[in-house]
């Protein structure tokens, strides 16, 4: 069965982002693991390597990590969802994408700190998860909570070219959600765009079951058009593609991001080409 990834620290932010994606593992239909980076230097005291004691930590550090997503598996709303906990050794990114290459993640879930504290997404474990990691990634500020029905923002520039596995898993969540509508935004930093009747019509073959709602901006700085947007307009997940040399992959650059989560503390789905 496809799986959500759930990237653990034991804070409060994880916790969030750990009934997040429990709550989208209900509605999909999908396992959830949370898995936990141990440092490659953890647990070594005093500089002297003891393979025992080094152990023992794992061990400990492994049963922690079981007693903790139990608080989420003895719920009465989560009991029918198959939860396992992974502990690997190493930087995150290359624990997350270990983990990824050996099984079937439809998507990866991170939390954060949110408006209380959310500075750098860019240089933090997210900027570089996501730059290595290569399926949809779900950002979840610790303000943000799972909307029953949510409804879902892409932004885009329609330079993007999405990739099978993203179009897939965008489709799934559009349909379980039920949701009436998914809103596209086109976002151009100067007027005059041309064939955007081509890239809608790219759009609703590529993503179905719903009625796309095109929305356009045009900003010199594109940042002030989204979050204006997403402020007027309801929507529970932002969608942004990672592409090189397009708008809205910019914004990661500057990060811009982490002020369209300060300002709206909504979750944001990253997807790549």
């Amino acid at each position: 069965m496809k799986q959500i990834l759930v990237a653990i620290d034991f804070s409060t932010s994880a916790g969030n982002a750990m009934e997040y994606a429990m709550n989208l593992a209900k509605i999909l239909n999908m396992e959830v693991c949370a898995i936990h980076a141990i440092g490659p230097t953890e647990g070594i005291n005093n500089n002297t390597y003891n393979a025992i004691f080094i152990d023992d930590y794992y061990n400990n550090k492994r049963q922690a990590l079981k007693d903790w997503s139990a608080k989420y598996t003895e719920r009465d709303e989560f009991k029918e969802i198959e939860v396992t906990s992974v502990c690997g050794v190493g930087f995150l990114k290359n624990v997350i994408g270990k983990y990824i290459e050996e099984n079937h993640v439809e998507l990866l879930v991170m939390g954060m700190t949110g408006a209380t504290g959310i500075a750098g997404i860019v240089g933090s474990n997210v900027s570089t998860v996501v730059s290595v990691v290569k399926i949809p990634t779900l950002i979840v500020p610790l303000e943000s909570k799972f909307s029953g029905v949510p409804i879902i923002t892409l932004a885009t520039d329609y330079e993007t070219r999405l990739s099978a596995d993203d179009v897939n898993a965008l489709n799934e969540m559009v349909e379980a959600f039920g949701a009436p509508k998914m809103q596209v935004l086109y976002v151009a930093e100067k007027s005059g765009a041309k064939n955007l009747e081509a890239g809608e019509a790219k759009l609703q073959e590529l993503i179905k079951n719903v009625n796309l709602e095109f929305n356009y901006i045009t900003d010199s700085r594109p940042l002030n058009g989204i979050m204006k947007f997403v402020e007027e307009h309801e929507t529970d997940i932002l969608c942004l593609v990672k592409h090189h040399h397009g708008i809205v992959y910019r914004l990661f650059n500057r990060s811009t991001v982490n002020q369209i989560m300060n300002k709206t503390v909504k979750a944001v789905l990253v997807l790549h080409e």
